[in-house]
């Protein structure tokens, strides 16, 4: 057993020379085999361990004996130990989870703190073999993709270490009477009220005896090569999204061609690329929910929307945009502000910044060049013939002006003809004197406003645009 522990922590190098490890021990019998067989294997990497517990003050005494249980272990064996107590139910009805989430939820936060402060460098769990083939099928019934059924990681990027996957839990009982060990038993994890010790319980028995002896190792096995194929893909992700999609003001936009180009299995993970990181995980993500978002990028050309748990999916034209859902009205922001002349005026989103300057006349001939290769975009309006104060807002519905040699139109018709995407419409600034609309933004001057060859002062408008992130 302690060999096959060794095999597992060298192949994936969970333990470098003089690391301070917690070991995670509730009291029962994986947690306390995974210390005892760290105990007995830590002169290989002169490791420096302590005990780490938490009471989830779930069972009433139950809970405080385990506690009491696992601290003398500690002291036993002459190690630090480190106990927290969280009132999980409590947690649970505070953050609107279950039981199981909001006890990970709450080990993970005390591991955390453990790390930042400087008093282990990792944490080995006790998970087994057994506990991987549970996760697994557990997950398949559910319907998971492949992230899903790698199941249990060997080694998180959190500093999580997992020595005793490749040990089976038969294996860790027959090593503790082996070797005259006591454990604590949670009386829990005989109910079958739950999904998960139900699968513990009577169906990995039944498929083991019935359909294949060694089930446990081939969903074990399975796990790790869905666990090779996601570490593939997650180099290789973001590097195509880079090429497809921009970051724009918290939201991750692809353009569709590029995307409807791409085999469908790496569509699907671009698009759960994109909610994992608009989102911040892909908690309550499904299947279903990554087709309507590929359904709507591989559609025709058109406008459609759909939102899922936590994201607002839109698409205008030929992008498809994945941001977070927004409250209030999507249609404009009411946000407006005195322009500074001169001086730089901000509006509070969209990155809007206006910076304005007062030049001799005459104008020379220039348009608004977009592609310019600072992030400069500027225009001249004749000040004379501008009648102040000016104040910058953002677009709103009905806004219409006459641009230069041109006849009056409503910008939600130039917009459609110029094909801008419905979401940058809301933080589109124009600027407006008493007079009305006198300049917007790619659209230019107003007629009004247009200087000429006989202009003598002139005001430079110039755009501070917000540079596009890659994602």
């Amino acid at each position: 057993m302690l060999d096959r522990v060794l095999e597992t922590a060298l192949r994936h190098g969970m333990f470098s020379p003089g690391d301070r490890v917690g070991v995670a021990v509730s009291g029962g019998a994986d947690s306390v085999c995974l210390l005892h067989a760290l105990l007995a294997l830590r002169g290989q990497w002169n490791l420096r361990l302590s005990v780490v517990h938490i009471d989830h003050q779930l069972r009433g005494q139950a809970s405080a004996e385990d506690a009491a249980f696992v601290e003398a272990l500690a002291r036993n064996h002459d190690l630090p130990f480190h106990l927290e107590r969280v009132d999980v139910a409590s947690l649970a009805a505070s953050s609107r989870e279950n039981l199981e989430q909001a006890a990970r939820e709450a080990r993970l936060r005390l591991f955390r703190r453990l790390r930042g402060q400087g008093l282990v460098d990792k944490i080995a769990t006790g998970h087994t073999q057994s506990d991987q083939a549970e996760t697994v099928l557990f997950r398949f019934l559910r319907g998971s993709g492949t992230s899903g059924l790698a199941g249990i990681l060997p080694v998180t990027g959190d500093g999580i270490v997992r020595p005793l996957l490749g040990i089976t839990r038969a294996g860790v009982v027959q090593f503790l009477e082996a070797s005259g060990i006591q454990w604590r038993t949670d009386e829990t994890n005989s109910q079958t009220a739950f999904a998960r010790n139900r699968i513990r319980l009577e169906l990995l028995p039944r498929l083991e005896s019935e359909y294949n002896p060694a089930i446990l190792a081939q969903l074990a096995q399975a796990a790790e090569i869905a666990r090779e194929e996601e570490s593939y893909w997650a180099l290789q992700i973001p590097e195509m999204a880079r090429d497809m999609s921009a970051a724009e003001d918290g939201a991750v936009v692809f353009v569709c061609s590029r995307l409807a180009g791409a085999p469908r299995a790496v569509q699907r993970r671009l698009l759960r690329f994109a909610f994992s990181r608009v989102k911040g995980d892909l908690r309550q993500i499904e299947f279903q929910h990554v087709e309507s978002a590929l359904g709507l990028a591989l559609g025709v050309e058109g406008h459609g929307r759909v939102q899922i748990p936590g994201l607002d999916i839109v698409r205008s034209y030929e992008w498809l945009r994945i941001g977070p859902i927004e409250s209030g009205s999507r249609a404009h922001c009411p946000d407006r502000a005195p322009l500074n002349v001169p001086g730089e005026t901000r509006l509070p989103r969209g990155g809007v910044r206006i910076r304005t300057t007062l030049i001799p006349g005459p104008a020379p001939e220039s348009g608004y060049n977009e592609e310019q290769a600072s992030e400069v975009s500027s225009q001249l309006l004749d000040w004379d013939k501008v009648e102040p104060p000016l104040t910058l807002r953002y677009w709103s519905p009905g806004d219409a002006y006459r641009q230069a040699g041109a006849g009056e139109e409503k910008l939600k018709q130039m917009f459609q003809v110029a094909r801008i995407p419905l979401w940058q419409r809301r933080f589109w600034p124009i600027i407006e004197s008493d007079q009305g609309i006198v300049w917007a933004r790619r659209f230019g001057p107003s007629s009004m406003a247009a200087p000429t060859a006989d202009s003598r002062c002139l005001l430079r408008i110039e755009e501070l645009m917000e540079s596009r992130e890659s994602v």
